[in-house]
């Protein structure tokens, strides 16, 4: 009777339980509390071992698949270790650039073959502290990592992150490998700090990363430069903020690429044309147009003319009519969609309508930049002491041209 009063009072431990609801108990454990699990006793270290434990995180963190632990010849866990000892530091971010990189080669690879041979191999992690050691800045962690997939990619049309051509505009952005990154790294005013991301032949533009945080931008944001030609600062540079990090920016991107929204080659916004195997009595000629136009507070505008851009195209087997138009919206984002009237050459009372789908415009954040916003004080200073308000003429000067007392802000700042 004493002896299994013992036994039931001896406390519970994990080394007593059987393997199959210790190993249950080990599969819910992170990769840091499995290695730690190692060096608590030898029966813990035997099962923290156990294959398929490992396979999960190999999943997980590195994205390996069963063929790829195969032409490695090495059990899971040797594996993980591996790839740990040398992307160990981006173990956050790695998954998620690598998913990011594999759908857009898939995607590539179906529509655009051609730009996956401008893919740059990965780059060592020397070539990225030589970098670092260029340019006196940190890079980014999330920004290394994709680095260590891919060194960005030659200079070639079309760029990967995104080609159009409008009309006589032509755009193409190119992603930059490390050594052409840190070339163009700016010290100058208006970008000190600043590493381009991007580059485009044709218009010279890129995208670029704060390294730190000054002249109005956070640290690890990505925009587009807006130079004011007129300011009188030269340093006043504002900012169309496309990313707040490198991971967000470039994950985003390619999420929009692969669901259609952001086509990477896309000829002139608006086309027309008609296949070469069309039938001759098939040609035709456009009358109006209508569109419909909704912006991001729901207030439609409804558009309907004659023509497009003043013309009046006809569309024969195989020939193509592109032209450029634009419109504005009061809100930072909205919607069109609407059809164009044709009527047939061989038929003149037959008319029909080609619908055009509904395509969404976004604005991206716009920032001011703060050497403008220091410069319209100052001349906002300026004028307040040259326009003295103490004189009766200019009291009857406001009165007769219906100004407001000054209320001791300006404008501008505003």
């Amino acid at each position: 009777m004493a002896a299994s009063v013992e036994l039931e009072l001896q406390p519970l431990s994990l080394e007593l339980l059987p393997t199959d609801p210790l190993l249950l108990i080990l599969s819910f454990l992170d990769y840091r509390d499995l290695m730690s699990c190692c060096y608590v006793s030898r029966r813990l270290n035997q099962l923290s071992s156990h294959d398929p434990l490992w396979r999960r995180h190999c999943k997980k963190y590195w994205l390996l698949s069963e063929s790829e632990k195969s032409r490695r010849n090495k059990n899971w866990k040797a594996i993980f270790i591996d790839i740990y000892a040398d992307l160990g530091r981006y173990i956050q971010y790695y998954a998620t650039l690598k998913k990011a990189w594999d759908d857009l080669k898939k995607y590539l690879l179906q529509r655009c073959p051609r730009m996956i041979n401008s893919l740059k191999e990965s780059v060592r992690e020397e070539d990225l502290d030589a970098a670092e050691a260029q340019i006196g800045c940190k890079l980014p962690d999330d920004y290394r990592c994709s680095f260590r997939i891919h060194n960005g990619q030659k200079l070639v049309v079309p760029g990967l992150m995104g080609s159009m051509a409008l009309s006589n505009h032509y755009r193409s952005e190119d992603l930059l490998d490390i050594d052409t990154a840190a070339g163009g790294f700016q010290q100058r005013q208006g970008l000190k700090q600043c590493l381009p991301l991007t580059f485009c032949i044709h218009t010279g533009l890129s995208q670029y990363m704060a390294l730190e945080s000054m002249e109005g931008r956070n640290n690890y944001e990505i925009f587009y430069q807006c130079p004011d030609q007129m300011a009188r600062n030269p340093s006043a540079i504002d900012m169309f903020i496309t990313g707040s990090s490198y991971l967000e920016w470039f994950v985003s991107y390619v999420n929009n690429v692969v669901t259609g929204g952001y086509p990477i080659i896309r000829d002139q916004i608006f086309r027309i044309e008609m296949s070469k195997d069309a039938l001759p009595e098939k040609a035709c000629q456009l009358d109006s147009r209508y569109w419909r136009i909704t912006n991001a507070k729901g207030d439609v505008e409804e558009v309907q003319g004659p023509g497009v851009v003043g013309e009046f195209p006809i569309i024969s087997p195989g020939r193509v009519y592109e032209y450029t138009s634009c419109t504005t919206f009061a809100t930072t984002s909205g919607y069109m969609e609407g059809y164009y009237t044709f009527h047939c050459l061989y038929y003149k009372d037959k008319f029909f309508n080609v619908a055009i789908p509904r395509f969404h415009m976004v604005c991206p954040t716009f920032k001011v930049s703060t050497a403008r916003m220091e410069t319209n004080h100052n001349e906002c200073a300026m004028d307040e002491d040259e326009d003295s308000t103490d004189t009766d003429e200019y009291e009857d000067r406001r009165r007769i041209l219906d100004i407001p007392a000054p209320s001791g802000r300006c404008p501008r700042q505003t």
